[in-house]
């Protein structure tokens, strides 16, 4: 990404709630009183906070870019601990002790549950008071837990269990004060 740094895009960078407007409001007035060009005058301001677009353009895409690499990663990250846990299992292996890392160990299967609330009356539910620009689920989550408040929201609402299985993981238990040096390690090939 090339971007122009402007001086008064610096400054317009640099502004908060809390910083100095004034210095601002005085190199704009700097500008204005100017002998340049009306027209330059113009350009100068406009492109200034044109560049500062770019460089907001340029970064939501990055981040949209990260984001994306980030759940890749953690969802390969996922797949290859439990492929890794699979294998040492499949040798009989339980734990295996390391000198960079305290040890490996297998994390057993679990399953997870989660409550799912399916609202089969929005506008009932709503008119109990529980809105935000629709049916506030958080609210009546927790309003569920409280007696009086579940009687009144049992007509208008199903609460479910969902099971999640998670298969075994391998887990990594790192050693106390140990240097994230990277270390040599075998040429297994």
């Amino acid at each position: 990404m090339k971007t122009t740094n402007y001086r008064l895009q610096t400054q317009i960078e640099h502004l908060t709630p809390t910083s100095q407007k004034e210095w601002f409001r005085n190199y704009l007035k700097e500008i204005l009183e100017s002998d340049k060009p009306y027209y330059q005058k113009s350009d100068y301001i406009a492109l200034s906070f044109l560049e500062l677009n770019n460089k907001i353009d340029y970064l939501t895409k990055e981040i949209q870019q990260l984001t994306g690499l980030k759940k890749k990663l953690q969802q390969a990250k996922t797949l290859g601990l439990e492929v890794t846990a699979q294998v040492l299992q499949e040798y009989g292996i339980e734990k295996m002790e390391g000198t960079a890392i305290s040890s490996l160990t297998i994390a057993p299967p679990k399953t997870k549950e989660k409550e799912v609330i399916r609202i089969k009356d929005p506008q009932k539910v709503m008119e109990l008071g529980y809105v935000k620009f629709s049916v506030d689920e958080k609210a009546v989550k927790e309003a569920l837990h409280h007696t009086e408040m579940f009687a009144q929201l049992d007509p208008y609402v199903d609460v479910s269990i969902e099971k999640e299985e998670v298969p075994a993981r391998l887990k990594i238990n790192k050693k106390r004060n140990t240097s994230t040096q990277p270390v040599e390690l075998l040429d297994v090939a």
